[in-house]
């Protein structure tokens, strides 16, 4: 995901006198807040219900927001925006009592009489820096899991996409525990300023570069990171696929946010037989989807600044676009574009994070393994083909965050399943209890009593003892 909120671990800093004095009284008053050991279940209970207020009472006002920032359709903020995190909520709110709950697991014989627990424990106070492209689910989200875990929270939303940050720095003060909730904007000399205090958590969600520099940062405190990063994700339409439905939700997975979207499918690996049929599909799919004029859609966005704007036009120099291609600076558009690429086109060596779609072609299941293999682990993988045989030996041959099989992106918000990088695509994962998971520490307990003490453990140790030792660690 392409994010550049810090440029380097030694970007000096600049920030106001002004912002200092209110960052450290802000860090102050919620490790004072923690120190109230208030975070039980009930707090917690309430907590999540006052989040789900916030976004359920200001619906409009938060899909204005993302409008200004990124034009995004009522549709996409509820599809991608507070319905995600909504969802999110519905099931903490449901399972959050289940989940606090210690586990009791079996207790080897050698600790006989005793009982074995496993107890999830707040971390403390965290750290969670959101991203532009969903600027309220992937702040939010993760927020989710924080307090479902007890813990409190410094919420860093993206500068970047500035009225929804603005937005939320006036709503989570109203609705939120100031004692152990609270909002820090700003850009790079703030960010860096905040990430020199010590947190029990770090959550992260940005490009590898930044999180390389996250990393750095927590090393420092030994701070446990999550990162949620992005990477080139492969899609590959292989000869039996039904090329209408992968056609039409590659289109949708491609081209929503403009593209902008760390889990879109970056390019498109096609098998030859079927390289045409399936081109003229996604530009039926397309002109369907936004008509043959998409800068007059309202469903379609527009690319967040004029930074990214140039960083893309510029990726299309020398490339053959076989359908697009269009682009307007003023509106910050860039017509939803597909490109026939070569494996060695510059296009494809960095993340596109935009609306232009590379289309290769394939051969072979080894050609398709190889390639994906030559590059960084991706965040995502998309395979479409009824064959199973095919599918099954790709997603065992390769190496991905996660994977969907005759979709895309839709995996992405199901509660059910981890989501998280591998390797430059990140670490860690969340969404439901792996949210919870992701925000608690798992304390093993072992409760004995005093009534048997086995006398082999003890010394002088004897070749009977050691028998017994042994017998009983089978």
């Amino acid at each position: 995901m392409l994010q550049n909120n810090l440029t380097s671990a030694a970007t000096p800093s600049t920030a106001s006198p002004e912002f200092i004095v209110n960052l450290d009284k802000t860090y102050i008053r919620l490790q004072g807040g923690l120190s109230k050991n208030k975070r039980n279940y009930k707090w917690r209970m309430e907590q999540l219900q006052a989040l789900k207020n916030l976004l359920e009472e200001n619906d409009q006002a938060i899909s204005s927001a993302l409008w200004k920032d990124l034009r995004k359709s009522k549709f996409e903020c509820t599809a991608t925006e507070q319905g995600v995190v909504l969802s999110e909520l519905n099931l903490m709110l449901k399972k959050l009592k289940s989940w606090m709950k210690p586990k009791s697991v079996s207790t080897p014989l050698y600790n006989l009489p005793g009982r074995s627990l496993i107890m999830h424990e707040p971390y403390g106070l965290v750290l969670i820096i959101g991203a532009w492209n969903y600027p309220i689910n992937l702040l939010l989200a993760p927020l989710v899991g924080a307090i479902a875990g007890g813990n409190g929270a410094i919420i860093k939303p993206s500068e970047i996409s500035i009225h929804t940050a603005s937005l939320l720095g006036q709503l989570i003060p109203q609705y939120m525990d100031p004692e152990l909730f609270a909002v820090i904007e700003g850009s790079v000399p703030e960010t860096s300023l905040l990430l020199d205090k010590k947190f029990d958590k770090i959550f992260f969600t940005g490009s590898s570069p930044v999180g390389k520099i996250i990393l750095s940062k927590a090393a420092v405190h030994l701070t446990p990171t999550t990162l949620e990063l992005g990477g080139k994700s492969p899609a590959v339409v292989w000869k039996d696929a039904d090329l209408e439905v992968t056609a039409r939700r590659l289109a949708w997975g491609k081209f929503m946010n403009a593209g902008q979207t760390c889990v879109a499918p970056d390019y498109v690996i096609v098998h030859a037989d079927i390289y045409e049929s399936f081109v003229e599909k996604l530009k039926l799919s397309l002109v369907k989807f936004y008509g043959h004029h998409p800068i007059e859609s309202p469903d379609y966005c527009r690319i967040v600044n004029t930074k990214n704007f140039d960083r893309l036009v510029q990726l299309l120099d020398g490339h053959k676009i076989i359908h697009g291609g269009k682009s307007n600076k003023d509106q910050l558009y860039i017509e939803p574009t597909l490109i026939d690429a070569m494996t060695e086109s510059k296009i494809m060596t960095d993340e596109i994070f935009g609306p232009l779609f590379p289309i290769l072609k394939m051969d072979t299941v080894k050609d398709v393994i190889d390639y994906i293999n030559s590059k960084p682990q991706p965040l995502a993988l998309y395979l479409f083909s009824s064959d199973h045989s095919v599918t099954d030996l790709i997603i065992e041959s390769t190496s991905s965050g996660g994977v969907c099989v005759n979709d895309c992106v839709i995996h992405l918000p199901e509660p059910t399943l981890p989501f998280g990088g591998v390797g430059a695509s990140g670490m860690g994962n969340y969404h439901g209890k792996f949210s919870f998971d992701a925000f608690t520490h798992a304390k093993g307990i072992l409760k004995k009593t005093f009534w048997f003490d086995a006398p082999f453990r003890y010394a002088p140790y004897t070749n009977q003892k050691a028998f017994w030792l042994k017998w009983l660690m089978k």
